[in-house]
């Protein structure tokens, strides 16, 4: 039956071109400009790390004076030098990794190539099993290369591919602000969008190149980069003597018991520095996890939300044209349904006959809109934004586009196929 529906619904949308026409394209024009939408907010809204988001957690201290102080206000999102190292070294969690951001002068060996600068990022050796970084050639460093502030270095493969042609490179010394690291690994591909560890850069497409341990970082005075929020005669230098927040704190746990117990240790951590004199807050911890972070620090850019619901209520406006269509459509074959309904066929088969029909229009504009939606992620890639080389259609996307289209299109089409339904055989046929 639903091929004889089917058939019925091409030939009806041939026999009116004009009409079909018009409706296809409303639907193309919604799905397409909702789809573009949708699909960089998919893109910037996603998982960086879905196998570990649930188990890493940011946690918050609030070691500032009393200047402009507000009960229950949020305390700084980095941490300082001393607290990083008081938490790194109390191994409370199951992992824990401190670090920063940085960008290094690169002196390649070969003099073909010009010196360039590469963003870096100074961490402890956890930071490497905790964030599943895969390796193409070697390993990271382990504890006893943090303590001895060890001259080595991990680069990316991409680095590793402009300065050695991809070949494993372990074991060559990579020359860093005029300091020679030896090489021990290489990473695989890995890069999570958004940043998640280091939102103080770019929340997007921010990928270092050269991973040191963070111990020779300070004694090699490697730059800093990244954002410092200074108190009291702090001024703006984030260096480990100062009263400032410039460094991230990560750590993993894996049960729910673990999780209060670290929020616990923090709370009593926060007692202890003020018992010292250090803090003068009240305790003002806070313990997110990866999404929750994301979301707290608002990743998503205010302005695609907003483009997302604009795209959306356009797409309501195009199928509010369409039901308008398909009511014209559909009543206009009044006397083709009233003999149908006078030879035997009842009003519900009908209905799915004409719903069959509207099915059709939206699977051809879905594939409209899908093409509308290329082009626009293609614009869109060549915005000057963080995240428009993120902007790609993926199969989810891909399968949600013809859904979208296909449900829009049936729910235009309920209410005309009901009106049409309705029609008296006896009017019709009396008619002609």
């Amino acid at each position: 039956m639903f091929g004889y529906y089917l058939d019925l619904a091409l030939h009806s949308l041939v026999r009116n071109k004009a009409l079909t026409a018009l409706m296809v394209a409303a639907i193309a024009l919604g799905i397409g400009a909702s789809m573009t939408t949708l699909t960089v907010l998919h893109v910037l809204s996603g998982n960086p790390l879905p196998d570990a988001s649930s188990t890493l957690y940011a946690p918050q201290l609030d070691p500032r004076d009393m200047q402009g102080y507000q009960p229950r206000a949020e305390p700084p999102d980095q941490v300082t030098w001393i607290d990083g190292m008081n938490l790194l070294q109390a191994k409370r969690a199951d992992h824990q990794a401190l670090m920063t951001g940085g960008s290094v002068a690169i002196q390649p060996a070969q003099s073909a190539l010009d010196p360039f600068y590469e963003p870096a990022r100074y961490t402890t050796a956890d930071f490497f099993p905790m964030f599943r970084v895969p390796f193409r050639y070697g390993h990271a460093w382990g504890a006893s290369e943090d303590a001895a502030s060890a001259a080595v270095a991990v680069i990316s493969s991409r680095l590793n591919d402009r300065l050695f042609g991809g070949r494993d490179s372990r074991g060559r010394m990579l020359r860093v602000d005029g300091h020679a690291l030896r090489i021990i690994g290489v990473l695989g591909d890995w890069r999570p969008d958004p940043h998640f560890y280091d939102l103080n850069v770019k929340n997007y497409g921010s990928h270092e190149g050269v991973y040191l341990p963070l111990s020779t970082s300070q004694d090699l005075h490697l730059a800093h980069l990244g954002g410092a929020d200074c108190w009291g005669n702090g001024g703006a230098d984030a260096t480990p003597a100062a009263p400032c927040v410039w460094l991230q704190f990560w750590v993993q746990l894996h049960t729910q018991a673990q999780v209060a117990a670290y929020r616990q240790f923090l709370v009593h951590y926060s007692e202890e520095q003020e018992s010292l004199g250090r803090f003068q807050r009240p305790p003002n911890v806070r313990l997110r996890d990866l999404m929750q972070w994301l979301d707290y620090r608002q990743v998503v850019p205010g302005d695609v939300q907003l483009q997302t619901w604009l795209a959306l209520g356009f797409l309501l406006v195009c199928l509010v044209n369409t039901v308008g269509l398909m009511l014209a459509k559909f009543l206009r074959r009044a006397p083709e349904l009233g003999v149908r309904r006078a030879l035997g066929a009842s009003r519900r088969a009908l209905f799915v006959q004409l719903l069959v029909e509207s099915g059709v229009v939206g699977l051809a504009g879905g594939l409209g809109g899908l093409l509308l939606a290329c082009l626009g992620l293609w614009l869109v890639r060549r915005q000057p934004a963080d995240y428009a080389p993120l902007a790609h259609l993926d199969g989810a996307m891909l399968l949600l586009t013809f859904l979208l289209a296909v449900g829009a299109s049936l729910l235009a089409g309920v209410l005309p196929a009901w009106r049409a339904c309705r029609v008296s055989p006896g009017l019709q046929l009396k008619g002609h």
